[in-house]
């Protein structure tokens, strides 16, 4: 299967573009240093695209969470329309690019997912709005995998998400290649334990339904388990549901370990169930394993190399 650039959009403060309202930056230096070799950015200023220009006056939300306006903080000058343009037709150009996610600046009134500040007429504020173009991004492409730089900071999350960004790529060349049937339960199949680690449920009804392939036409088929998909992966990962995977993947080969083999990494399974140890320690000892008994289909399994080693985003959950 052809793989296609690993594109990101990004908001462009986050890259150390001098384009906030104060004509400063908010440099990420993971976003830049340590995803950055790995990734295309498409970085994207709603603002200033706008054509309100750095440095600028402050904005804010106000009026309706659902649809705010957005103001000027001293001089209250409506800015609403040229943002609501400007997004439409960044919107347009951003679905011809492929993008593969998007890491937007938390707390901003054109970037913020969640949680931004809209305030009432009379300057009361409730933590219930989300950015003019971040919302429009998330409604125009459900699917796509969405991050505040904020929140990458803690370590599941930042798992969460690029592991995400990696499986909607992956999703993206399954529909670029000619998708088949045989292709979608092929997907399927190599991202069983993955699927699992996050959301049995899901898993059982995605089993149902490439169970049920012949039923669908391919593309319809591949486009039901695309969704499905990405919100099984939207689920968070826990401790439990990954010792339950680690526990399944020893099955394949448990008879073949000699009995010191097989306590010595039931102990680390548990270690790791205990909070002693991160989830790469485990990993490590089980694709030791897996190359040593040959067991090809672990060895294909998505779940032992969601994301590139060098990222080390095991290293910490």
């Amino acid at each position: 299967m052809k793989t296609g650039p690993l594109r990101l959009g990004i908001s462009r403060c986050l890259l150390g573009d001098e384009v906030r309202f104060d004509g400063g930056h908010k440099r990420d230096n993971f976003l830049t240093d340590v995803l950055g070799p790995y990734v295309e950015w498409v970085p994207v200023c709603p603002e200033v695209e706008a054509g309100l220009g750095t440095p600028r006056e402050a904005m804010r939300l106000v009026g309706d969470p659902r649809h705010p306006r957005v103001l000027t903080i001293k001089s209250g000058q409506d800015h609403t329309r040229e943002l609501e343009k400007m997004t439409r037709h960044r919107l347009e150009e951003l679905g011809d690019l492929d993008l593969s996610g998007f890491v937007f600046k938390r707390g901003s009134p054109s970037c913020g997912v969640e949680r931004v500040r809209v305030y009432t007429e009379q300057g009361m504020p409730s933590h219930s709005g989300a950015g003019i173009f971040a919302r429009a991004f998330v409604d125009r492409f459900p699917l796509i995998p969405v991050e505040e730089e904020g929140r990458l900071c803690d370590a599941p999350l930042r798992e969460n998400f690029i592991e995400r960004v990696f499986c909607y790529r992956r999703y993206q060349d399954l529909l670029e290649s000619g998708v088949t049937r045989q292709a979608v339960v092929r997907f399927h199949t190599i991202h069983k334990y993955l699927l699992m680690a996050h959301s049995p449920q899901h898993y059982q009804v995605l089993g149902r339904l490439v169970g049920q392939a012949e039923r669908h036409r391919p593309k319809e088929l591949a486009q039901r388990y695309g969704d499905l998909f990405m919100k099984a992966l939207a689920v968070k990962a826990t401790v439990r549901k990954h010792v339950n995977v680690l526990q399944h993947i020893l099955g394949y080969f448990k008879d073949q370990l000699a009995a010191r083999e097989k306590a010595g990494l039931l102990a680390v399974i548990e270690d790791y169930h205990q909070g002693l140890t991160p989830l790469i320690v485990p990993l490590t000892l089980i694709k030791h394993y897996v190359q040593m008994f040959d067991v090809q289909y672990i060895r294909d399994q998505v779940y032992l190399n969601p994301h590139p080693k060098e990222l080390m985003l095991r290293n910490h959950v």
